[in-house]
């Protein structure tokens, strides 16, 4: 394990539009913001369709991370995250997880990893930034290159 005290910095309350993507829009607010890095500690959602990690297929490795995708249409969502920051790209990495109900089936359950998500009528975001250290999402040749969060010194 590793770990890191952080310094936080702004808190922000967002809300999204009806129709947005949810990634497209999350990085627009970050860049306009001059956010880098930071923590969703949680958002409250309706998505018209999204797509999250998950297979019906047999898993030959069950350590080994699931590369295909389920998608779901007219969800409500509960979920938190964190977001790195690339320098190379100058972009952040957010790594997203969710719950959602599907509304029209009982509000049957899934919980995973979001890949893509579009905006049904609303979504509250709180976004947490994180001033230091430095948050870096690096791929670990040991995990089957998934990127893993770590903590750096900040540049000077």
């Amino acid at each position: 394990m590793r770990s890191h005290e952080l310094t936080v910095g702004r808190s922000f309350g967002l809300s999204f539009d009806h129709g947005e993507d949810l990634f497209t829009a999350l990085s627009t607010f970050c860049r306009e913001r001059n956010v880098r890095q930071g923590y969703i500690p949680f958002f409250l959602a309706g998505f018209s369709s999204l797509r999250v990690v998950g297979t019906c297929e047999q898993v030959t490795d069950p350590v080994a991370p699931v590369r295909s995708a389920v998608y779901l249409t007219n969800v409500e969502a509960h979920g938190g995250g964190t977001i790195a920051y690339d320098p190379e790209r100058d972009a952040i990495l957010p790594h997203i997880h969710v719950s959602v109900g599907l509304k029209e089936r009982g509000a049957v359950g899934y919980t995973s990893h979001l890949l893509e998500a579009t905006v049904q009528l609303l979504t509250e975001m709180i976004v947490v930034e994180v001033i230091a250290p430095d948050l870096r999402r690096r791929p670990d040749p040991t995990r089957y290159d998934v990127p893993i969060l770590g903590f750096d010194a900040p540049a000077r």
